[in-house]
């Protein structure tokens, strides 16, 4: 123990006498004890500096990685989310915006706090100065505007290129920063009441962070410099981006407001990636140095014994401290980048089309994306696998945990493709793709990957409906154009005999078949005639209500006939729509014509329409015209071919097949759509979604 307090002694005494060696130079040296203060208020200022600049750094990393995510391939929806998430992480981003390699704005994101309200001024133009300026430098620079709106601004415009491609930059990424902030470290050094702050921007001017007499000095340097020659030098060398420390003399420190002593003016550059710098300057007062000198000299004096009894002690915990500090922050740092991947894995795993579900190595569910979680029971995480899929059969759950098995005893991946599978209820077409993951992370052992292909599936059969329609409009015209004027031939030549016969001849009424068969011939040809022609056709406003009270008068004879009731519903105040008024009147005779040969004697047929998605009449949108019967229905394996040409039915010779194609036709080439609903023994519903036509107000907007 003896030994181990001698070291403490030896130490104790040589601080001792370091403390009194102190004391002397103190008194003895005026200027070492400022030159001292300097160094502790230079050690303050790099402190200070280093977290501002790591900031503006953060900045230009977000930039950069704004600038990596426009440059990958993707469409401009898929842009526009990420740039949204980088917008709404980062309190102090206004606005977003990309622009072209000639400058030209691409896309916009606002803050939805305050982006719109800055967006209303010179904002926007200033933000595409700024991104030009940064097309004519290297990608990664960082391009600085000067402050926006007023001179105080805390707004500045920050600018960087996207990767170049071809040896020139493929556009540019731009972001409105609030760079208050970011400086708030500096107002903390300067909390001393004898210092004073002096911070100037990229572009050479002073900040509203500047104390009000220092900015004022620094405008002035120009006409009154010779005033304040040491202010002058620290002001040139801010400019030039150089770091160090300079005495100010008592008058001059007077004149910049510090009071009457002796100042030191310490300053650093805060750099840009890019060339561009900031530059603070911190100047402070000696007098309250000089005030406490004496006192301080003689406090150093008593509390030098205690001191050194402390300092051993002291020494060991700075040491300690330090090392667990050092941990701490590599800790920390760790931490924070393990939360960054996670959040940005997250974030891609939520936008990805594709569903995909995460289980652990006893098979349970630990993670799921967004795509699954909205068409999944919430307490489906923590449950097994058949817990995302409760109204699948049981065969095709074993056929997923079959997967999954193959997939983590191959160490490899396996995959269904094009398989029907019932997994959110009704059958689809389903890719499933398992993927087993290093063991090392129990409660992610299996990435279970959902790709739903019915969406797919449904718009190749729309295609080969499509090129089928094409097909027969083609082959149509040419049987219209080879047939027609034949027919034309033999009927008059039928008419001519039946006219030499007369009526009551015995061969009269075959003859009047042969005309009648030639007519029903010709009204197909005509049929199949108009379905070949019809085009996209120019549509203005149309009131649906005299239409639709002229098919109900056009028709309603032939209701009475067959002894069908025929009702109307068409308010008069529906908005107007966007049609071929002719057009529009033969979509609703045929499908009400449709409906009563549906219906038997006694039947009903309902014609109505409704606003567009219930809202008031003014607005515009989808108007919904609804044909409803309750008659026979339509057979479910029929649902999905009533619509191609030629099918009907029917009984053979009371149809075409051709009256629901042209309907068909018609409402798409208006931009509308059709809904079917029927029932076997129920009836049929066939809704018409119409455009209506656009408000003038929106017309000359859209001008």
């Amino acid at each position: 123990m003896r030994y181990a307090l001698l070291p403490i002694l030896l130490l104790c005494a040589a601080l001792t006498s370091v403390g009194l060696g102190v004391l002397t130079l103190l008194e003895r040296n005026r200027a070492a004890l400022a030159q001292q203060f300097a160094t502790d208020r230079q050690a303050q200022l790099d402190e200070a500096t280093r977290g501002v600049a790591e900031t503006l750094e953060d900045v230009g990393e977000d930039l950069r990685f704004a600038g990596e995510l426009m440059s990958q391939p993707g469409s401009d929806a898929e842009h526009r989310r990420e740039l949204r998430a980088l917008l709404e992480a980062v309190g102090q981003y206004k606005v977003i915006a990309t622009y072209n390699a000639q400058g030209a704005e691409r896309l916009r994101l606002l803050d939805r706090r305050t982006g719109k309200q800055l967006a209303r001024g010179t904002i926007l133009p200033q933000m595409a100065e700024a991104a030009r300026r940064a097309l004519q430098r290297p990608p990664g620079d960082i391009t600085t505007s000067p402050p926006l709106g007023e001179p105080q601004s805390w707004l500045r415009v920050m600018a960087t290129a996207l990767p170049a491609v071809n040896g020139r930059p493929a556009g540019a990424v731009a972001v409105l920063v609030d760079t208050e902030s970011f400086f708030t470290p500096l107002r903390i050094v300067t909390s001393d009441p004898e210092a004073r702050l002096l911070l100037v921007g990229a572009h050479g001017q002073p900040t509203s962070a500047s104390d009000a007499t220092l900015a004022d000095w620094y405008r002035r340097l120009d006409t009154e410099g010779a005033l304040v020659p040491g202010f002058a030098s620290v002001a040139a060398r801010l400019r030039e981006g150089e770091r160090g420390r300079l005495p100010l003399r008592e008058d001059e420190a007077e004149r910049l407001g510090l009071g009457r002593a002796e100042a030191v003016a310490i300053f650093t550059p805060i750099r840009i990636r890019g060339g561009s710098h900031w530059s603070v300057a911190t100047l402070v007062s000696t007098a309250a140095l000089r005030s406490h000198e004496q006192g301080l000299i003689w406090q150093l004096a008593g509390a030098a014994l205690l001191v050194s009894l402390f300092l051993v002690a002291f020494a060991v915990y700075v040491a300690l401290a330090q090392r667990r500090a050092a941990a701490l922050r590599e800790s920390r740092r760790h931490a924070e980048q393990l939360a960054h991947l996670h959040d940005k894995t997250q974030k891609i795993l939520d936008h990805i089309p594709a569903g995909v579900l995460a289980l652990t190595e006893t098979g349970r569910i630990s993670a799921v994306n967004q795509v699954l979680r909205a068409r999944m029971p919430d307490s489906a995480v923590g449950a097994p696998l058949a817990a995302a899929f409760p109204q699948a059969p049981e065969p095709v759950v074993s056929r997923l945990r079959a997967l999954v098995e193959a997939a983590n005893g191959e160490a490899r991946p396996q995959s269904l493709l094009g398989e029907p599978l019932a997994l959110f209820g009704d059958e689809g077409r389903f890719n499933l793709h398992a993927v087993p993951l290093e063991a090392r992370d129990p409660d992610v052992r299996t990435l279970l990957v959902v790709e739903d292909l019915t969406n797919v599936r449904a718009l190749e059969t729309q295609l080969l409906r499509a090129e089928k329609l094409a097909t027969v409009g083609v082959l149509a015209a040419g049987i219209a154009h080879e047939i027609g004027t034949p027919l034309g031939v033999v009927r008059g030549r039928a008419e001519y005999v039946l006219g030499k016969l007369g009526p009551a001849h015995p061969q009269g009424p075959g003859v009047a078949v042969i005309i009648e068969q030639i007519d029903r011939v010709s009204r197909t040809l005509r049929q199949l005639l108009d379905f070949s022609r019809l085009q996209a056709t120019a549509v203005r406003p149309v009131a649906l209500a005299p239409i639709a009270r002229d098919v109900y008068e056009l028709l309603r004879v032939e209701a009475e006939r067959r002894r069908v009731s025929l009702e109307l519903d068409v308010p008069d105040a529906l908005p107007p729509l966007a049609a071929d008024p002719d057009q529009l009147q033969q979509v609703l005779v045929n499908l009400a014509l449709n409906a009563c040969d549906a219906c038997g004697p006694g039947g009903q047929v309902r014609l109505s329409a409704s606003p567009p998605d219930g809202a008031s009449a003014g607005s515009w949108g989808l108007v919904a015209l609804t044909v409803r019967d309750n008659g026979c229905g339509i057979p479910r394996e029929s649902l999905n071919q009533v619509f191609d040409p030629f099918f009907t039915t029917k009984k053979r010779g009371q149809g075409t097949g051709l009256g629901l194609t042209m309907v068909a036709h018609v409402v798409r080439n208006h931009g509308g759509r059709l809904e079917l609903e029927s029932e076997p023994g129920q009836g049929t519903c066939v809704t018409v979604l119409w455009p209506a036509a656009v408000p003038a107000t929106e017309e000359r907007h859209a001008s």
